[in-house]
């Protein structure tokens, strides 16, 4: 194969490149991915890629319909009605791994959201943000050291994370710290303040 003429080399290699960077994204070697790297499904069974939300700050939050803190659907929407237009983004991701507190399929999930509290934010498809079959945005975000509540794993429904405009994560927030809680509405302000 060393002998092969240089055109014929490349000809065979480009595939494995393209299936190389593929697998392990364009940048420098040993990068890693950004939480808007993935591609995820939104609660109406679309492809989304999180790509498309650079430029804005984005809260990703794990939400359950049956939880004692689901009342935070409420500030949720409240932060995206107050903030939407200055470029905050509240993306709920539904999980039933937590008390199965979330059974409902995505039509229930949808009519409840709406019907009460009226929840106008991007709402995605239901999945699991620990262990095996966690989705590979979560695998992502859980694995990163952010303040104030570090890395690890999710620990109930509700958790926050905050990224900025350039899709860097810098806040995790508790699932009891609720979403107009004083530390998470300066951390929304300070990134928000960024453009």
């Amino acid at each position: 194969m060393l002998n092969m003429p240089f055109s014929l080399l490349s000809l065979l290699l480009s595939p494995l490149v393209v299936a190389a960077a593929l697998a392990f994204g364009s940048g420098e070697e040993g990068e890693v991915p950004d939480a808007l790297d993935f591609t995820v499904m939104s609660l109406d069974g679309k492809r989304v890629e999180l790509r498309d939300y650079l430029g804005q700050v984005v809260m990703f939050v794990n939400v359950a319909s049956q939880c004692g803190l689901t009342p935070q659907y409420a500030q949720l929407q409240a932060l995206h009605q107050k903030y939407s237009d200055r470029g905050l983004a509240v993306l709920g991701f539904p999980c039933n791994q937590f008390g199965a507190q979330e059974p409902g399929d995505a039509a229930e999930i949808r009519t409840f959201c709406t019907k009460n509290y009226g929840v106008e934010f991007d709402m995605f498809a239901k999945i699991d943000v620990n262990g095996e079959e966690a989705s590979g945005l979560y695998k992502h975000l859980t694995a990163l050291e952010t303040k104030p509540e570090g890395s690890g794993a999710i620990s109930w429904n509700f958790e926050k994370f905050l990224l900025s405009r350039e899709g860097k994560i810098v806040a995790r927030f508790a699932c009891r710290t609720r979403p107009d809680d004083v530390s998470v509405v300066e951390a929304i302000e300070r990134e928000l303040a960024t453009r």
